[in-house]
């Protein structure tokens, strides 16, 4: 009985024993049961998922065309492990994006220009003060040499603009990205003329400036002496008006409205003694002189032959002698447009003949996108050559280098633009438009003198200066026109005034820095 009251003890506290280390002994749960999914809780919050904005954008993926061809795809078994993938900032393919503000961790973006892979160009929001060096750009169009050219042909470049831009705070550069006298970088490049227009009074009633370079005969004197000084000859230009000359318009200056054809001739004459004396004092090395601009349709508000004809004879003979006054052969150009037109030039030298007016250059404009074909240019000078014994030559001639536009005033030369685009719009369309114009002169030989191209460096004015462009053009003239010349020009200047239409034709980029193309002159040599 004994021995029961044992056996039967010992069976309690065994069962006791193993009920306590039962509870004790922590069984797995459902999360560590590795055939199971994870449960709720373990699963990441809403907040922790990548949100969209993590997610490369659209304009962040590869295109197509960097997306490797199925034959240049790794197998299944080739594929290396996954490199530690970039940051943004690191690709160095894909332009940096960023879907939200700067992150200070973040490194500085480069801007467009610092890209090597792409041409310079300044961003949009941070225009350059000084372009980084150019880089060489020897040979960088072609371009043979024109054979057949007098040994002092001229390679002439129109700068009237010059001061005003200066003045407005355009800045000018040479190849290597240095500061430099614009005069000198096209002098560097084979120019050796630089023609220069005049007004007679470029001012209304307060002195407040036209525009277009508020060309009187201080600002000639001030572009001549530095194109004298840099060896370059000087070609200056008068429009015996107070503004703009060409066929639409050849107004009287003020000063001359209401005069008898008597009056005008001694005015004209006056004018151009005492103008062309100043510049002639001032040292200038001029060597031609134009009487009257585009004067196809009139001049100084007169519009038929016999008046203009008495006109230009005035001028010459003042021209004539200065010329013997201080020893040098200046030469007399009268300029005339719209070859295109059949037997226009052959009626204007022939009633030139008529009336006895006394010149030694017939200049014609041509613009290609206007003025027809070049065999035609060639054919109505070399008439004039033959039949009259007279000098031709080019006196305006421009091209496109781009379809952009520099300063928000509309171009002459853009897309969708009336006229004949023979010629890439490119550096090289703009040396092979000037390159074939000189070609075709040639074939006259020695009676073909000359070529000049029509304001290379008016080029944008700058927005950074405290002013805005509107400003800068109407304080110092550096658009084509002002708002103050609506008196003088109310039909054209009084309702399109602004800025430059011209600036996309220019040899010198937005920046100031030298086309390619400024070495087509150099270039065309023999």
């Amino acid at each position: 009985m004994q021995k029961m009251k044992k056996l039967f003890l010992y069976v309690v506290i065994a069962t006791l024993l193993m009920t306590s280390c039962g509870n004790n002994i922590e069984q797995p749960s459902e999360s560590e049961t590795v055939s199971e999914a994870p449960s709720e809780s373990d699963k990441p919050s809403e907040s922790e998922k990548p949100s969209e904005s993590d997610k490369p954008s659209e304009s962040e993926k590869p295109s197509e065309s960097d997306k490797p061809s199925e034959s240049e795809k790794p197998s299944e078994s080739e594929k290396p492990s996954e490199p530690e993938k970039p940051s943004e900032s690191e690709k160095p393919s894909e332009p940096e994006k960023p879907s939200e503000p700067e992150k200070p961790s973040e490194p500085e973006k480069p801007s467009e220009s610092e890209k090597p892979s792409e041409p310079e160009k300044p961003s949009e929001s941070e225009e350059p003060t000084e372009p980084d060096d150019t880089p060489d750009f020897e040979n960088s169009i072609v371009l043979e040499p024109v054979t057949g050219l007098r040994d002092d042909f001229l390679f002439g470049c129109d700068m009237s603009m010059l001061i005003a831009q200066e003045n407005s705070g355009v800045v000018y550069y040479n190849e290597k990205g240095e500061k430099q006298d614009p005069l000198l970088t096209l002098a560097n490049n084979g120019v050796n003329m630089i023609r220069v227009r005049v007004w007679n009074d470029p001012y209304d009633e307060n002195g407040r400036g036209y525009g277009g370079g508020n060309c009187d005969t201080a600002n000639a004197i001030a572009i001549g002496k530095r194109a004298t000084n840099y060896g370059m000859e000087c070609f200056i230009d008068y429009h015996y008006s107070d503004f703009w000359c060409d066929p639409s318009k050849q107004m009287c200056p003020k000063a001359w409205v209401g005069m008898t054809i008597a009056q005008k001739e001694k005015a004209i004459y006056d004018y151009t003694k005492e103008s062309l004396g100043q510049i002639l004092k001032a040292g200038a090395n001029v060597t031609m002189v134009q009487i009257g601009n585009e004067i196809t349709s009139g001049m100084s508000g007169e519009n038929n032959w016999a008046n203009i004809s008495t006109l230009l004879k005035s001028a010459g003979k003042a021209v004539r002698e200065l010329s013997t006054q201080y020893g040098k052969d200046i030469q007399i150009v009268v300029h005339f447009t719209n070859p295109e037109k059949a037997g226009r030039y052959a009626y204007f030298a022939k009633t030139l003949n008529d009336y006895g007016v006394d010149y030694d250059v017939f200049a014609s404009s041509y613009y290609s996108f206007w003025h027809g074909t070049l065999d035609n240019l060639t054919k109505v000078l070399g008439d004039v050559a033959e039949t009259y014994g007279k000098k031709v030559m080019v006196a305006e001639i421009s091209y496109a280098y781009t379809y952009e536009d520099g300063d928000g005033h509309g171009n002459t030369i853009k897309q969708g633009a009336w006229g004949t685009f023979g010629y890439d719009v490119s550096v090289q369309g703009q040396a092979d438009c000037v390159r074939d114009c000189v070609a075709a002169l040639a074939q006259l030989g020695d009676a073909a003198i000359g070529v000049c191209y029509w304001e290379p460096a008016w080029i944008p004015v700058p927005d950074n200066t405290g002013m805005t462009r509107f400003e800068l053009w109407e304080k110092y003239g550096s658009g084509w026109a002002s708002s103050y010349a609506a008196g003088y020009d109310p039909k054209d200047a009084g309702q399109y005034y602004g800025g430059s239409a011209w600036d996309n034709q220019a040899l010198f980029d937005f920046n100031g820095k030298p086309l390619p193309s400024i070495e087509m002159f150099e270039m065309m040599k023999p």
